[in-house]
């Protein structure tokens, strides 16, 4: 219950109006694998799926992404000729929502899939999505591995305070030191790149590839050392991308609570490797596309899913 109240508060001390849409996002899927283990019939545990995935998925959609959709259907009916005034939504996007969102939802999948025991016990589950170290940021949690943890009686540990608190402290580092130094550089050189030669945009985006992946993996680093201090283990999150030998083994080793997520909740129930290569590139290139679109809400970001696809 500390823990939980810790994690709201840490969440609202933002803008208190979005933890209550946590909370509704939360019982949502506590109450659908509440549904789906009580029944044996296929369609009803369905139809409880289907609710949660599309109640937790459309609240993602409608805050991120309902200005993007409306931007683009606005353009295409000007280009079929269709002239109408364009607005927009005024609606702010909750800090980490694609987080607990997914989180949430890869419980409810597991449910359903006989993958994981149904959690009744409420402030265990409503713990599951909001615990703060990982909550705005990652890396993702899936319920097979934090929930048990939250079950078990934690003492505090000298020897996991000080693990914990390096962790923090090299995050720190790569976070402030690294990132945010890189980061006074590229900003104004990416600014107006149009007023700068070809060497100094190369150094820029060469700048760029360490300031993003210090930024990211430093909070990462600080999210696991803190949980770690409370008696908690989190997935890692990367393993020295920028040495993989290959683009599948920079996907397993960047952001790999995401890159597993999208393999085992995208990837996999399309049918993964296991159909014909047409349909095997589809589904490398629908999971790049949707990874691309979970990332920002722009055409940038679908064309940089397609690259990483093709």
């Amino acid at each position: 219950m500390f823990l939980l109240t810790a994690s709201y508060y840490f969440y609202m001390s933002w803008k208190w109006e979005f933890g209550f849409l946590m909370l509704f996002t939360s019982l949502i899927n506590y109450y659908a694998g509440l549904k789906i283990s009580s029944t044996k019939e296929q369609g009803k545990r369905k139809l409880w799926l289907t609710l949660a995935l599309l109640v937790s998925l459309g609240i993602l959609v409608y805050f991120k992404y309902a200005n993007f959709f409306i931007a683009e259907g606005t353009a295409l009916l000007h280009t079929l000729g269709i002239n109408i005034r364009q607005s927009y939504l005024n609606v702010i996007l909750p800090v980490g929502i694609s987080f607990f969102t997914f989180q949430a939802l890869s419980y409810s999948i597991d449910v359903y899939k006989g993958k994981m025991h149904v959690e009744k016990d409420i402030i265990q589950f409503l713990l599951f999505v909001s615990f703060f170290p990982q909550l705005v940021a990652g890396p993702i949690e899936r319920a097979t591995n934090l929930l048990d943890q939250f079950k078990k009686e934690q003492h505090f540990s000298t020897d996991r305070f000080l693990e914990g608190s390096k962790l923090i402290l090299w995050g720190l580092f790569k976070k402030v030191v690294i990132a945010d130094r890189l980061a006074s550089y590229v900003q104004q050189i990416y600014v107006s790149p149009e007023t700068y030669g070809g060497s100094t945009l190369f150094l820029a985006t060469f700048f760029f590839a360490f300031q993003i992946y210090c930024d990211f993996s430093g909070y990462s680093d600080i999210a696991i050392g803190s949980a770690h201090i409370l008696g908690f283990k989190l997935m890692q999150n990367f393993n020295l991308p920028y040495l993989a030998t290959s683009i599948k083994d920079f996907w397993h080793r960047w952001h790999i609570s995401l890159s597993t997520w999208f393999s085992d909740y995208v990837y996999k129930p399309l049918g993964g490797n296991r159909v014909s290569k047409s349909r095997w590139i589809f589904n490398i290139l629908v999971v790049y596309l949707v990874s691309g679109l979970w990332h920002g809400a722009n055409w940038t970001f679908i064309a940089w899913g397609a690259i990483f696809g093709i």
